[in-house]
């Protein structure tokens, strides 16, 4: 069986962690979460989410100007 996963890449550590804030004060659920290998060799923390939040998680990234590489998903076998 597999499974979606949802990621948000950022360009720096900072980046992410800028996010983070951000979700955590917004109260969305997300993971803090090595960047998978497959999706990309940058910075080594992506933000894993839910698929439900993704319109409201792009809302607040351009509100608060944060910087991302890219949002992605990656097929999980299970």
């Amino acid at each position: 069986m597999q499974q979606i996963r949802h990621y948000i890449l950022f360009p720096s550590h900072t980046e992410g962690m800028k996010l983070e804030k951000v979700l955590k004060e917004q109260k969305i659920k997300y993971t803090i979460v090595p960047t998978p290998r497959q999706l990309s060799t940058c910075c080594g923390i992506s933000i894993m989410y839910n698929k439900e939040d993704e319109d409201k998680i792009k809302t607040l990234i351009d509100m608060h100007n944060v910087k991302t590489l890219r949002v992605s998903i990656l097929w999980i076998e299970k």
